[in-house]
């Protein structure tokens, strides 16, 4: 079967080229998924008490990028969320990421702005290079805050030391020397107000767009023929893991529902150093349902599973080289994606990433 564009993948990414295709360019498109349903990881459905959950995780939408708030709104109407987390430390619930307000129920103080920076200035940890995640945190916030916050928290996350990954990890973590607890602070902040499935069936409802799901690329793209191939999977699986399978973190998602309407006092706790999950997420608490039960979820990181988290080291990075240089070779093929670029993304840079790619490459593309 011959199609003048197909995308593998009904995720964001995936979605996003195909609703532009369909929509703005007015040409057919077949869209591939291996699971039973769109969305990729933003997938949410309903659980049989009726809580919506989020199957993969939870996903809080934030972006300063107006042009993708507007374009994802087309799609969905927003509720406000401001998103905050909670850390269990040394027996407390402690506001993350690292605030004034954090240290001052850390210590039991009562610091200012300005004493809260000296205060981090005097333990930060000086560095003439620095080269890893742990270096990061020990350069920012010294070495006490460090094993309390940040070093369990990242080997549970990632299986290793946080002086074996890159600094990109930990960098993503702000520092702030303010009383601003939200996790967040982006000006576009909101949950899809019917969740992110609906946001995303709204996107593939062009009568142009051909969903088949269930299917695996590998196994029909011998059957298939394009023109324009526009792939969000795997980048090792596209190319028969010809250099090796490229090394991801996986998770365990255990759920839970129980009888009572609150269990925790924030959307997420993280436990850094306690118990073998990460953290755990209050459905209800993002989403504004009313249900007198309550569904939770727990996270466990482990090496083998579902890909969701690229491994940040140089060695993966550079094994991942090796694929890109076969990608530089291709003719209207296309990879774009956290899998098929090999990189952590947000929703809204990969939606934007999406957006680019349509709007440079194929929108004029005869």
């Amino acid at each position: 079967m011959h199609c003048k564009y197909v995308v593998v993948g009904a995720g964001l990414a995936g979605l996003t080229v195909a609703e532009r295709i369909a929509n703005e360019k007015n040409e057919k498109v077949l869209v591939v998924e291996k699971r039973g349903q769109i969305g990729g990881n933003v997938y949410d459905s309903y659980n049989e008490d009726g809580i919506l959950i989020h199957n993969y995780g939870p996903h809080i939408f934030h972006t300063n990028d107006r042009e993708v708030y507007e374009y994802l709104g087309q799609f969905t109407k927003w509720n406000d969320f401001w998103h905050r987390v909670l850390t269990q430390v040394d027996g407390n619930l402690i506001p993350m990421p690292i605030t004034l307000e954090t240290i001052n129920r850390l210590y039991n103080c009562s610091m200012t702005p300005e004493e809260m920076e000296r205060f981090i200035e005097a333990r930060a940890v000086p560095m003439d290079e620095i080269r890893t995640s742990r270096d990061v945190a020990l350069s920012r916030v010294g070495e006490e805050i460090y094993q309390k916050f940040f070093e369990n928290y990242t080997k549970k996350q990632w299986g290793v030391d946080p002086a074996d990954i890159d600094t990109s990890v930990i960098s993503r973590i702000p520092l702030r020397y303010n009383r601003d607890t939200r996790y967040f602070t982006d000006k576009y902040q909101g949950m899809p107000r019917y969740g992110y499935t609906r946001l995303c069936e709204a996107m593939a409802a062009s009568r142009n767009i051909r969903l088949l799901l269930n299917a695996d690329f590998q196994e029909v793209r011998k059957e298939l023929t394009w023109d324009t191939l526009i792939y969000t999977g795997p980048a090792d699986e596209y190319y028969g893991y010809k250099h090796g399978r490229l090394k991801y973190r996986s998770l365990d998602f255990v759920f839970e529902t129980l009888d009572c309407e609150s269990y925790q006092e924030a959307p997420v706790v993280n436990y850094p150093n306690d118990y073998d999950y990460t953290r755990i997420t209050e459905f209800k608490k993002m989403t504004g349902q009313e249900n007198r039960k309550t569904t939770i979820l727990k996270e466990f990181p482990k090496a083998e599973g579902e890909p969701y988290y690229p491994f940040p080291t140089a060695d993966c990075r550079a094994q991942f080289a090796l694929y890109q240089k076969e990608m530089e070779q291709e003719k209207k093929v296309y990879f774009l994606g956290r899998l098929a670029e090999y990189r952590y993304y947000n929703m809204d840079a990969v939606v934007r990433s999406a957006l680019n790619l349509y709007r440079d490459r194929i929108r004029t593309e005869g």
